[in-house]
Formats: structure tokens, sequence, C-alpha cells
């Protein structure tokens, strides 16, 4: 008889770059309405950091979407954030 051993390994990478936001606009709306500002720096870091063992669910506060294979938020200094 033969038997199979098999074994499931979930690795995440997160990435994280600061962009500088005008004042008085709707954060969330400048962020995607200015993603050629940005985009580039994320996709170079993100190729560049390493994968982590683990979902990464709850690991950074607001990372919480379990539904989701890719989550993107913001976070403000002042603590308001949101996803993308």
């Amino acid at each position: 008889m033969i038997v199979k051993i098999q074994q499931r390994s979930v690795y995440h990478k997160f990435t994280e770059i600061e962009i500088e936001v005008p004042k008085d606009v709707q954060v969330d709306d400048w962020i995607l309405n200015n993603e050629d500002l940005w985009s580039a720096k994320m996709d170079e870091k993100h190729s560049t950091s390493k994968y982590v063992f683990g979902t990464g669910l709850y690991d950074i506060e607001g990372m919480d979407d379990a539904e989701s294979d890719s989550e993107w938020r913001y976070q403000c200094p002042d603590g308001y954030g949101g996803h993308l």
C-alpha cells in the first residue's frame, strides 16, 4: 500500500511605503487617482521583500480580510485608515 504524506504551508509578504498626500483631500480617493505616483515604488519594494511563514492575518492592524488573497490598506499618522 502506498500512502501519500502531504503538507500545505502558507507564506506571505508585507510591504509598506510612505507617500506624501496633500492636505484637505479625500485620502483614499487621492491614493487611487494617483496610483502612477506610488505603484512602481510599491512593486519594486514588494519584489525584494522576504516571505514570512503564515497568513499574515491580524499581524498588522486592519489586515484581517480572511476572504481575500491580497489586501491593500492606507494608514494616516492620526490613526485614520482603511482598505483600498
